[in-house]
């Protein structure tokens, strides 16, 4: 068996996990148990990786205080094997046919980015070709996450994975961009779920809304406490804990919409659904909240321990405000080429109290957007400025931002 270190498997179970997340609420949208199926076969795969790291982890300890760092590690580890059970618990609603209101799938219809499944075909443009021939992202609006080859994965390919006839692809992006996906992969042509003009808001309506803004934030909590582990930030793991709070309100606020509906006369079946999907968002959160847990209490994040399993980075995380009249407003992150100058990526941006991790490069800032990203330390003033800010830093250390102008 190949040998790794304990920071190689938690990347890699980062990476499943996320993706499990992602084709697991993707199988609702498309109402697709093939797609349900592949979340049961990654299960697997990160049930593996987590025995492996638990044993590792107690092979690492050589005496009592690394034990005490250790068990903060494993608490982390049983967070991860929770977030994949949370996602197989979201498929089951397709395999076990729990059912869930149509509502549900229009409203996911307008999601800016959803994920996809396809199989290359063999003559398809695909087959035999390598992903860089494509690109993707600028003709489709989709990124492929991961490649399943038979029984054996590539999660995150790189543009010279060359694609076989039979490959599973797994994409993330603009809905817009499936038509034309499906026909380079050669599979049939795929009709989206017609769309009627609304109607008077019903509680129905309003569990829904509830509904979807749980499933953006538990993938935000999620990303962001895995970047927190990474960056060892603990103002990234006060925003997870912020967003743990916002998921718990809102399964309260959604039961109370689901029996309000089912006192309304809304068939049961689906609103049992819903009540299943919202338990595995609240769910996501609190396992984000307990990876957190990590960075919030430990005064010694230096231990090397710790180092092992998360590995050393000297970049810092921030968040800044868009500022009125700064040069990004109305530019795309494509156009502001933040990854090379000054230096930063994008974790995620809040814009009129709605998160996006991940946001994809076409995504267009304006004025009140408060934006999360990582970079070199060297890099975050000439960030600032380009926000419009000048950061001041006072006598205790403490930073405030003053307007450009």
């Amino acid at each position: 068996m190949e040998s790794r270190n304990l920071r190689e498997m938690l990347a890699e179970a980062k990476d499943t996990s996320e993706l499990m997340v992602d084709l697991a609420y993707a199988a609702v949208y498309f109402d697709d148990p093939e797609m349900a199926d592949e979340v049961d076969r990654l299960e697997g795969q990160i049930t593996e990786l987590v025995h492996q790291m638990r044993a590792l982890s107690i092979i690492a300890v050589r005496n009592p205080r690394e034990a005490d760092a250790m068990s903060a590690v494993l608490q982390v580890i049983s967070a991860v094997e929770r977030i994949g059970n949370d996602a197989v618990d979201i498929a089951r609603i397709v395999t076990r046919r729990l059912g869930i209101p149509r509502e549900l799938v229009l409203d996911l219809t307008d999601a800016e980015e959803v994920s996809h499944r396809v199989e290359v075909a063999d003559g398809s443009h695909f087959a035999n070709r390598p992903l860089s021939s494509f690109e993707l992202p600028v003709v489709t609006g989709m990124r492929v996450m991961a490649v399943r080859r038979g029984r054996s994965w590539i999660v995150d390919p790189g543009g010279r994975d060359i694609l076989a006839p039979g490959d599973v692809l797994f994409l993330r992006g603009s809905p817009d961009g499936i038509a034309r996906l499906r026909e380079l992969a050669g599979m049939a042509e795929w009709i989206p779920p017609e769309i009627h003009e609304p109607s008077e808001l019903t509680d129905l309506d309003r569990a829904v809304d509830t509904l979807v803004e749980m499933k953006n934030l538990s993938e935000v909590a999620v990303g962001l406490a895995y970047s927190a582990l990474v960056f060892r930030d603990r103002s990234l793991a006060a925003e997870v804990r912020h967003l743990e709070d916002r998921l718990d309100e809102m399964k309260y606020r959604l039961e109370m919409w689901v029996l309000r509906a089912a006192a309304d006369g809304a068939d049961p079946s689906p609103l049992r659904g819903l009540l299943h999907l919202g338990q595995a968002a609240e769910d996501l959160g609190d396992q984000a909240q307990s990876m957190v847990w990590l960075i919030e209490e430990s005064s010694d994040l230096h231990h090397p321990v710790l180092g092992i399993a998360l590995g050393d980075t000297d970049d810092i995380v921030v968040r800044l405000p868009v500022g009125e009249g700064s040069q990004v407003v109305g530019k795309s992150l494509a156009q502001l080429e933040l990854p090379i100058e000054p230096g930063f990526d994008v974790l995620a941006i809040e814009s009129d109290g709605r998160y996006a991790y991940r946001p994809r490069s076409s995504a267009v800032l304006k004025v009140g957007d408060q934006i999360l990203a990582n970079g070199p330390e060297e890099g975050r003033v000439a960030l600032a400025e380009m926000l419009g800010w000048n950061l001041v830093e006072d006598d205790e250390g403490e930073i405030e931002l003053l307007p450009l102008q």
